[in-house]
């Protein structure tokens, strides 16, 4: 079998007619996240496809469909344009209303150290079907080499996440900071994880 070739775009280049495709990668991977919303990914996919902005995410492409995704920003830059209506039309007025107040409180804010020349890496997600074939590997390397960054992050991974911490620290990413969770047991997960790296460091003198 020929081995798939990976191309990597940022999601406002591939256009519009990529965005429901971009959506349904984005809830298929987190599925798990959205669940108190809702468990159909036709409905979640419907609720949350207007607010993707296209241009902070990259998207890899097998074949010309979307294979895995991840969000790239710096400073204040924000990922998503929630609108209200929108989701209560999909989700309906309680776990609308709960949706559109967790998106707000938990996305739209700036992460603590945030500045400009930070590149923040997250929601790395592989489709299902492409998983263990390299899509995250391909999609990382494509964003380490972006011009003009050398100094990154990956914020709150789960500790479950043993795939994903075991990537990241095998592309030179190293844990600077663990934050234990509450109601552990019930989350399934006891801690979360921020990694850094920084490329090429200026020699000190």
């Amino acid at each position: 079998m020929a081995e798939t070739m990976f191309v990597v775009e940022r999601g406002d280049v591939l256009g519009e007619a990529y965005r429901r495709r971009i959506t349904e990668v984005y809830v298929r991977s987190f599925a798990e996240d959205f669940a108190a919303f809702s468990r159909d990914p036709d409905r979640l996919t419907d609720a949350f496809e207007h607010m993707l902005l296209l241009d902070r995410f990259y998207i890899v492409l097998a074949d010309g469909e979307p294979a895995g995704l991840a969000s790239f920003t710096e400073g204040d830059q924000v990922l998503f344009a929630p609108r209200r209506r929108e989701i209560l039309r999909h989700l309906g007025p309680a776990r609308g209303l709960l949706g559109y107040g967790v998106i707000r409180s938990w996305f739209m804010g700036a992460s603590d150290g945030a500045r400009p020349g930070l590149a923040e890496i997250g929601f790395v997600a592989t489709e299902p079907a492409y998983q263990g074939r390299g899509v995250a590997t391909a999609l990382l390397r494509h964003l380490l080499a972006l011009p003009g960054y050398r100094e990154y992050v990956l914020e709150d991974i789960k500790d479950t996440n043993v795939p994903a911490l075991g990537l990241y620290a095998k592309l030179g990413f190293t844990v600077y900071k663990r934050r234990k969770v509450r109601f552990a047991r019930r989350v399934g997960f006891t801690e979360l994880v921020s990694m850094k790296l920084v490329q090429d460091a200026e020699p000190t003198v």
